[in-house]
């Protein structure tokens, strides 16, 4: 009967827990805190600090790959395969395509530009990883994080970096969710008043073809330059295709609704899951919160002063608050602007204006995917 007790009792859990297992159960606290009471990207954050609270409680086994463990292996690591092998990643796209309007785009396409000035943070961050040690492979899977596109920032690192697709994707995620505490100090230094209550002209209505076409075309320009882009450019057009051409709404509907909700729970349980304190309390990983950070911060700081320089360029018709919103946190850092942009005038309206360089950073975020996924192929 001792012998039987003895072994109950070892087979506890609180009895094998470790102190970097309580130290993750406590950062995991902390994301749900931030999700559910801060209301920061709680679609995203909650299930995965719950991902991590699950992963860091002894002996559950719910990230135990088969390999090694044998059959059947831990739930959540099937769940994981999904990100893995790059297929949820796609699917997150094509459902932000079905609820994206490209049309303040298409109506102001110099917004293109501060899309790609968002995009700075990317590479700039990519020469800082290589600095630091880290191999081609790997540094461009940190700097992606600077895009703020978690689909993004783990399909390249499941191609590239598996190995730190882990720390890349709570990273990456983390900052998606924090957008609205990193950025305006960022906008504050850079603007002045005067420049924060500009009004922007409205933008001319977009017609119906040109929404049709614009998925197409892009989809056809963007693969025909760069092939390893396909994935997430396609299936994000797609998605638009379905929401613009009016005929296939039960498609649109799915993709923008049950699809991405099922693959969002399944993505954020999974990546939250991938930090085990064993993976994720390390120098590496200490290096890749600091430069996802600093990705991000750059990103939005270029994207600001380019928004600043185009301002100049064009006689005052544009509000730099609006520079900021090229990173690809589609709708976040837009309303980020609008934000801004009201506390300096209460009666300015900058959302629409925001959400052009907004959806082109998410196309700015998937060509730099494509661009390292073309380098280290």
């Amino acid at each position: 009967m001792g012998h039987i007790l003895s072994q109950f009792i070892e087979s506890m859990g609180i009895v094998n827990l470790e102190l970097g297992q309580v130290l993750m159960i406590l950062v995991s606290f902390v994301l749900l805190y931030l999700g559910i009471k801060k209301q920061f990207e709680p679609l995203l954050l909650v299930p995965i600090a719950f991902g991590m609270f699950l992963t860091n409680l002894p002996l559950g086994g719910l990230m135990n790959d088969p390999a090694i463990h044998g059959s059947p292996g831990g739930l959540l690591w099937y769940f994981y395969q999904g990100d893995e092998l790059g297929i949820f990643p796609p699917i997150i796209f094509m459902g932000v395509g079905a609820m994206t309007d490209f049309g303040p785009l298409i109506a102001n396409p110099k917004s293109l530009l501060l899309g790609a000035a968002a995009q700075f943070g990317i590479f700039a961050t990519f020469f800082g990883a290589i600095m630091l040690g880290f191999t081609g492979r790997e540094a461009g899977s940190i700097g992606i994080i600077g895009g703020a596109d978690g689909p993004t920032a783990i399909y390249l690192a499941s191609r590239l970096a598996p190995k730190l697709l882990g720390p890349i994707a709570v990273a990456a995620y983390s900052y998606m969710a924090l957008v609205p505490i990193i950025q305006p100090p960022i906008m504050r230094l850079l603007t002045t008043e005067k420049e924060r209550k500009i009004r922007m002209a409205q933008l001319r209505p977009v017609s119906r073809t040109e929404k049709i076409l614009f998925p197409i075309i892009v989809t056809l320009i963007v693969v025909l330059m760069l092939p390893p882009a396909a994935p997430l450019i396609g299936m994000l057009m797609l998605g638009n295709l379905f929401k613009e051409c009016l005929v296939v709404n039960r498609l649109k509907d799915t993709v923008s609704n049950s699809l991405i909700n099922i693959v969002t729970i399944f993505l954020g349980i999974s990546v939250g899951a991938s930090a085990t304190a064993e993976n994720f309390l390390n120098l590496q990983t200490i290096q890749i919160m600091v430069l996802g950070v600093l990705a991000f911060a750059i990103g939005t700081a270029t994207g600001v002063l380019l928004a600043k320089l185009m301002n100049k360029l064009t006689g005052g018709k544009i509000n730099p608050l609006i520079g900021s919103a090229g990173v690809s946190a589609v709708p976040m850092a837009a309303r980020v602007s609008q934000k801004m942009g009201q506390k300096a005038d209460p009666s300015n309206f900058l959302l629409m204006h925001a959400m052009g360089p907004n959806v082109a950073g998410v196309i700015g975020s998937a060509v730099a995917a494509g661009v390292f996924l073309a380098l280290f192929k």
